[in-house]
C-alpha cells in the first residue's frame, strides 16, 4: 500500500484560469470505493486546489480547470475518500463563500481550502511585472497587492472560515498556502522578471502566507505552508514543480503534475489526515478512475460556477500601442532584442533603487515619529510633575495660613 494506515481515522476536514479537456479512460479495476461507504472530503478554493497547471481537466461544462491530477484527488484516491472537488480556477474568497460552501454539511469530515491569491490580483501583478521595466510599474502593482493582503484579505478570510466551521462543525479544516514562484531566476525568453521583481513577488507570497496562517490559527484550523518544500522546484528549476511561461498561457505559474504529486499531496496529507502519502502508480490509477464520478458531481454545479471569472496571466506583447509608446519614450529599438534587454536592465536598476529609497525614507519617518511620540510623552510626564508639585505647595501653604 502507498499509505501508512492509522489505527483510527481522525475526523478532519486550499490561482489562475482554465480550459477543459476530457481525460482518458482507465481500467475499471482502478475505480475508487463507493461514495456510500467513504469518508466525505470537500476541496474548496481556487486553481491551486482545483488542479490548474496539470494540463488535463475534467469535462464538467465549466472553466474551473478541475483535474484528477491535483492533490485533492490524489489524497482522496489514497484513502478512498468521497471527494467533492468544488475548487475552481479564478475563485476569490467571495466566490468560495457564494458558490462552494453549500457542499459542506454536518457529515463532512475533511476540508481543504486555498483562497486569497485571486483577491490580491496575482495574475494581474504577474502580467505587469513580466513586462520590460521600461513599460511597466511592477513596484506599484506589488504595493497594491500587498495593501489588499494586509488590509482587506484578513477580514474576508475570517468571514469565510467562520462560514466553513458553521457548515462543517465536526470537520478538521486545513488551509493550504502558496509557494514562492522564483528561486534562482527566470529562464523564459518571453518575460522580463528582474531579480528585484522576483524578490518582491516572493515577498508578497510570503505576506499572503503569513495572513493565511494567522487567520487559520484564529479559526482553529490547520495550516500548510509549502514554501520550504518548493525551494529548488520553483520556476525554471530542475525538477520544476511550478510552470513558468507556458502554452496554453493559462497553465503558466501554477503547480504542474509533479508539483501536486510530489509537492502538495505529500505535504497536505499529514496535516489533513495524520499520515504520510506517497503517490504511487496505484494511487494515480485510482485518481484517474474517479474521473467520471467527479465529473458527474461537478456538472450539477455548472450554472453556479459559470459566474466565476478566471484571472488570466497575459504574456508580454511589445507590439501594442502602449508598449511602442513606452519604448519610444525610453529610447528602445523594438527591432533589437539587445536594445530591449539593455534598457530593461537600466530601468530595472532604477526601479530597484527607488524601491529601496522609499523603504529607507519610510523607516526614517517611522523613527522620527517614534521620537516625537516619546518626546511628547516625556513632556506630559513633566507637566504632571509640575502640577503635582504645585498642588503640594498649595496644601502646605494652606496649613501654614491655618487653612
Amino acid at each position: 500500500m502507498s499509505r501508512i494506515r492509522r489505527p483510527a481515522v481522525i475526523a478532519t476536514s486550499v490561482l489562475l484560469a482554465g480550459s477543459a479537456g476530457l481525460l482518458g479512460t482507465v481500467p475499471a479495476a482502478a475505480t475508487a470505493p463507493s461514495p456510500a461507504t467513504a469518508a466525505s472530503y470537500v476541496a474548496l478554493g481556487d486553481s491551486y486546489a482545483s488542479g490548474g497547471g496539470t494540463r488535463a481537466y475534467i469535462d464538467d461544462g465549466t472553466g474551473c480547470q478541475r483535474s484528477v491530477y491535483g492533490y485533492p484527488s490524489l489524497i482522496a484516491a489514497a484513502d478512498g475518500f468521497d471527494l467533492n472537488l468544488r475548487a475552481c480556477s479564478g475563485a476569490t474568497v467571495a466566490d468560495v463563500a457564494r458558490t462552494q460552501l453549500d457542499a459542506l454539511d454536518a457529515g463532512t469530515g475533511y476540508v481543504t481550502i486555498s483562497a486569497g491569491g485571486n483577491d490580491a490580483g496575482f495574475a494581474a501583478v504577474l502580467t505587469e511585472c513580466a513586462q520590460p521595466a521600461w513599460s511597466s510599474d511592477c513596484n506599484g502593482a506589488v504595493d497594491g497587492a500587498e495593501a489588499v493582503i494586509d488590509n482587506i484579505v484578513p477580514g474576508w478570510l475570517s468571514g469565510l472560515y467562520a462560514g466553513i466551521r458553521a457548515r462543517a462543525p465536526q470537520a478538521t479544516v486545513v488551509v493550504v498556502g502558496y509557494p514562492r514562484l522564483f528561486d534562482s531566476g527566470d529562464c523564459n525568453a518571453g518575460t522580463w522578471f528582474s531579480p528585484h521583481e522576483q524578490a518582491r513577488l516572493n515577498a508578497a507570497a510570503d505576506l499572503l502566507d503569513a495572513r493565511l496562517s494567522a487567520a487559520a490559527s484564529a479559526a482553529g484550523f490547520g495550516y500548510l505552508n509549502p514554501t520550504t518544500a518548493f525551494v529548488s522546484h520553483a520556476v525554471c528549476e530542475a525538477p520544476e514543480w511550478l510552470n513558468g511561461l507556458s502554452m496554453p498561457i493559462n497553465e503558466s505559474y501554477h503547480p504542474n503534475r509533479a508539483g501536486h504529486s510530489e509537492g502538495y499531496a505529500p505535504l497536505v496529507s499529514p496535516v489533513l489526515t495524520g499520515g504520510p502519502l506517497v503517490v504511487t502508480a496505484d494511487v494515480l490509477a485510482r485518481a484517474e478512475g474517479s474521473t467520471a464520478r467527479i465529473t458527474d458531481r461537478q456538472r450539477g454545479y455548472a450554472t453556479r460556477d459559470a459566474g466565476i471569472r478566471p484571472e488570466v496571466f497575459v504574456k508580454p506583447d511589445l507590439d501594442t500601442p502602449e508598449a511602442r509608446a513606452a519604448g519610444l519614450l525610453a529610447g528602445v529599438d523594438l527591432g533589437s532584442r539587445a536594445s530591449i534587454d539593455a534598457v530593461d536592465a537600466r530601468f530595472s536598476a532604477i526601479q530597484a533603487g527607488a524601491s529601496g529609497f522609499i523603504t529607507e525614507v519610510t523607516a526614517v519617518a517611522a523613527g522620527v515619529e517614534v521620537q516625537v511620540v516619546q518626546a511628547g510623552r516625556q513632556a506630559v510626564q513633566a507637566g504632571r510633575q509640575v502640577v503635582d508639585a504645585a498642588q503640594a505647595w498649595g496644601r502646605a501653604l494652606s496649613v501654614l495660613l491655618g487653612g
